[in-house]
């Protein structure tokens, strides 16, 4: 088990003699003589919700579309890699190149090893995983011989080694080997660059967490040295030169450098293969192995798929505004259902996002759905390559066709999200799975899919109920007691269901930002946010100005990013009493004709009798609650914590009503009214603007309520709960 040192094969050898030339060393790149240098410290545990604007130059300054490339490529990976399908194992050789963006003089810089999450028991990924008492997705337990590691045979800086040893950045186990740090021969001088040779060696897991094999299905993703980001003063709340490199945790995602990706792939003859960006020419056979060889720039990832099994792929053709865009889905036999509906959602996906946040800027979208038993491969992002989920029911209307359709859709938005707008999904994970939910839903209320609660057992019982998908995720949302803010990063949180709220949480507070603000003006934010950081790394506090700036309603972006982002306000307003009375006369004394009389209560009762009498035959045809005598009318509307303003709907009885703003940052308001008409319900968000109210059943309050539409309500409801049960137990 220590013959580990294996031999590149022929194919991979040639293409690294033939790197292109952009892949070495920049003519420009002068390294400053050896010698000590100021080390640069580490991005600690507890990075992550940036209150900080960033200044206007970070990251090179906004993307206007004059400039030579799209993003400001700080790095360059020229990789060529072999995969042994049967042992699972990649063999490869990368050169990568580092442009130094600081004004300092760097010694020292830190690559991911992310395979080595999967090593072993020590790892910070299993550690935290057996912590939450279950596995990542699919709860399948990674058994031995099923682990996957990756190992650095060699790190050089211009033909001279390097030494590496690990850290661990976040406090994780000692044992944890996902971030390495190399100590250069060289520094490498302000604003020059650097060229590492990299030898490595994958032993790939069972698919587990995005990346793996099942049978002869290959996921690879994060499997080579990636170089961590160095963060510049006025960049992401960064108050001097820091480097951005955690340990790969349960929940964390990735960070990267944009870049150009030049990748040389050589696997067995009969595999099909694809990957993030274009294909470069003919795949080359020789002694029956293939290399394929892709390349993309202006990304910040790299990921590929391989397997023998794979259909024919399904490709078509998206005419966008930047040009023809070429659609693939990889699948198998048992999943040829779900290539049509795949590739039609991914389509979608290409005009809606272009419409409403942007134009695609890349060649490709490839969409790969994983095969049965593969489920951890499923629903998983890189840039132009995403993999899909996978059903054995396709047909429209159902919940698994409306999963398959959503999935696809979530997993293509994240090429904006994470892709375009390089978020820190380490750091600020809702800027990338919260934000992109949110866009996706509206895409699913645009597309006007909505899930359908339902089986075919309960379908013959004569039961369906449907929910939109904004109200599914408030469902999930744990409005009423959140643990962490959304801001927060991904891996301190208290529990995997807490981390799940950065998905449901976020889509329902953007909805009720969007309901506050007005859609126009919130398309037009979301525009100015990706104009503006599209190809650089915006924080929440970049979020939230460009929302407040694009809204012209800072207030109430202001707040909700107070209240739900940085905080873990809650909201619960309720109308906790009403009552609307006739106001009477009352017996006592009266001053008549300057004299003070006596009225006793058979006096008042007589008199009262007497005006309801002559009333009536005035207006034979009046309505239940209208007569002689005014209404006071008095409703108790009580607040919790956070305290937006909005609105209180009082109906009457003639078919009237009235809206009073609750405005008070009390914990009650209380609202009088003396009118002619009997209050007889009161709504509090009668627009249902408030989408972050943890409990819309008491927002209203009837005097007079009908029993027989209660119980309807209530059966329709409790319908709905049950197909809902129904449908996580199914689906």
């Amino acid at each position: 088990m220590h013959s580990f040192r294996l031999l590149i094969a022929l194919p991979a050898l040639l293409a690294l003699a033939t790197l292109p030339a952009s892949a070495k060393e920049p003519a420009s790149a002068t390294p400053i003589a050896t010698g000590s240098c100021a080390a640069i410290p580490l991005a600690g545990r507890d990075a992550g919700s940036v209150l900080q604007s960033s200044t206007a130059n970070a990251w090179g300054g906004a993307r206007t579309g004059k400039e030579a490339s799209l993003s400001d490529r700080v790095v360059r990976y020229a990789i060529a890699a072999e995969l042994d399908p049967v042992k699972h194992t990649l063999t490869g050789k990368q050169q990568l190149t580092w442009r130094n963006r600081s004004a300092q003089p760097v010694c020292s810089i830190y690559l991911h090893m992310y395979l080595n999450g999967f090593d072993g028991p020590g790892s910070t990924f299993m550690t935290e995983q057996r912590a939450s008492s279950g596995g990542f997705r699919s709860n399948v337990a990674t058994k031995d011989g099923e682990y996957g590691y990756i190992r650095l045979d060699k790190v050089a800086q211009g033909g001279t080694v390097a030494k590496w040893s690990f850290v661990q950045p976040d406090g994780g186990p000692k044992t944890d080997r996902s971030v390495v740090r190399i100590d250069l021969p060289t520094p490498v001088a302000a604003g020059a660059a650097t060229t590492l040779d990299i030898d490595f060696f994958d032993q790939l897991p069972r698919v587990v967490a995005r990346t793996g094999y099942y049978g002869s299905f290959h996921l690879i993703g994060q499997w080579f040295p990636k170089i961590g980001v160095l963060e510049l003063p006025g960049e992401r709340g960064a108050t001097a030169p820091r480097w951005n490199a955690h340990e790969f945790h349960l929940h964390s995602e990735f960070y990267a450098d944009y870049g150009s990706y030049d990748v040389q792939l050589t696997v067995p003859k009969d595999y099909t293969v694809g990957a993030t960006g274009q294909l470069q020419g003919t795949p080359v056979e020789h002694a029956g192995k293939t290399t394929h060889h892709y390349v993309q720039d202006d990304v910040h990832d790299f990921a590929w798929t391989a397997d023998k099994r794979y259909a024919k792929p399904l490709i078509k053709t998206w005419n966008g505004p930047q040009g023809p865009v070429e659609v693939k889905v990889l699948y198998h036999p048992e999943y040829t259902s779900n290539a049509e509906p795949v590739a039609q959602a991914t389509i979608d996906s290409l005009a809606y996002f272009s419409k409403t946040l942007g134009a695609y800027p890349y060649k490709t979208a490839t969409a790969v759905i994983p095969p049965y038993g593969a489920a951890e491969a499923g629903g998983m992002e890189y840039p132009t390559f995403f993999t899909a989920d996978s059903t054995d029911q396709v047909a429209a209307g159902s919940p698994s066709r409306f999963m398959l359709d959503f999935v696809t859709v979530h997993e293509f938005g994240h090429g904006y999200f994470y892709g375009i707008l390089g978020s820190n999904e380490f750091e600020e994970p809702m800027l990338d799975e919260g934000m992109n939910e949110y866009w996706d839903q509206r895409m699913m209320t645009a597309r006007k899919q909505d899930i359908v609660l339902t089986t075919d057992w309960l379908k013959r019982l004569g039961i369906g109920s449907r929910i939109t998908p904004f109200d599914m995720e408030r469902l999930g949302a744990n409005l009423n007691d959140p643990a962490d803010p959304l801001g927060l990063n991904s891996w301190v949180r208290l529990s995997s269901g807490s981390y799940n709220t950065v998905y449901t949480r976020t889509a329902t507070t953007m909805r009720q930002i969007e309901a506050q603000v007005g859609t126009p003006a919130m398309e037009r934010a979301m525009q100015l946010y990706y104009e503006r950081w599209k190809f650089r790394h915006p924080s929440l506090a970049d979020l939230r100005d460009a929302l407040a700036e694009g809204t012209g309603k800072p207030l109430i972006v202001n707040a909700a990013f107070d209240a739900y982002i940085y905080g873990t306000g809650k909201t619960d307003d309720r109308i906790s009493s009403m009552s609307s009375q006739e106001r009477l006369p009352m017996p006592g004394y009266l001053t008549y004709q300057g004299k003070q009389v006596l009225v006793g209560s058979a006096q008042i009762d007589k008199a009262i009798e007497t005006v309801r009498k002559a009333w009536k035959a005035k207006h034979p045809k009046a309505k239940a609650g209208a007569g002689p005598f005014p209404y006071h009318t008095v409703i108790v509307v009580r607040r919790d914590t956070v305290k937006p303003a909005q609105t209180l709907r009082v109906n009457f009885a003639d078919g009237s009503h009235r809206d009073y703003p609750v405005t008070t940052q009390q914990s009650w308001q209380r609202l009088e009214l003396v009118t002619r008409s009997k209050a007889v319900s009161a709504q509090l968000d009668p627009g249902n603007l408030l989408r972050m109210d943890a409990n819309k059943l008491n927002d209203s309050y009837t005097l007079e309520p009908q029993p027989q539409a209660a119980r309807r309500w209530f059966a329709d409801f409790t319908s709905l709960l049950q197909s809902f049960f129904a449908l996580l137990a199914t689906v």
